[in-house]
């Protein structure tokens, strides 16, 4: 397994796996057209500053993990995903201090994500990793998200 920046060459696979994983297991029926960001990549995060990582393993993407910059050292998590049958091997621990150890080398100082209620081992993972849930009304900056009875977690790096 290696942990890769974004290739144009992955697209389909990115966008099946998470597909997959929000409308098959997380049940939260969401449309690739709900998610422009999937089909165009580098406008939605490279060119603001942000980062799109996947894992692949034997040329196959098993997860991926993006952040996108909000300015003034501030980042949201998006994009969080690892194939099921891999999960609780490490993959999405290695997409994380990927992602963790970027920010902190690049001066972020506060890691926003938005993530399904319904999605508990998230939860117990985010937490463990230090972030605070937090409500709305708590987000320090102007962040507008899909507001699908989601949870707000915030990390202080």
């Amino acid at each position: 397994m290696k942990i890769i920046e974004y290739n144009e060459k992955y697209r389909c696979q990115i966008i099946d796996l998470i597909l997959h994983i929000q409308n098959n297991e997380a049940k939260i029926n969401l449309t690739i057209e709900e998610q422009p960001d999937l089909l165009d990549v580098p406008s939605y995060y490279n060119k603001n500053g942000g980062s799109f990582w996947i894992a692949v393993d034997d040329e196959e993407v098993i997860g991926t993990l993006a952040f996108m910059n909000y300015g003034n050292n501030n980042a949201v998590l998006k994009k969080f995903f690892v194939r099921a049958d891999l999960r609780n091997k490490k993959i999405g621990l290695a997409l994380y201090q990927t992602a963790i150890s970027y920010l902190k080398e690049n001066g972020y100082k506060k890691v926003l994500l938005d993530t399904p209620s319904v999605a508990k081992a998230s939860h117990h993972f985010y937490e463990k990793a230090g972030f605070k849930r937090i409500e709305k009304s708590e987000i320090p900056f102007h962040y507008d998200y899909p507001d699908r009875d989601s949870y707000l977690y915030l990390l202080k790096l």
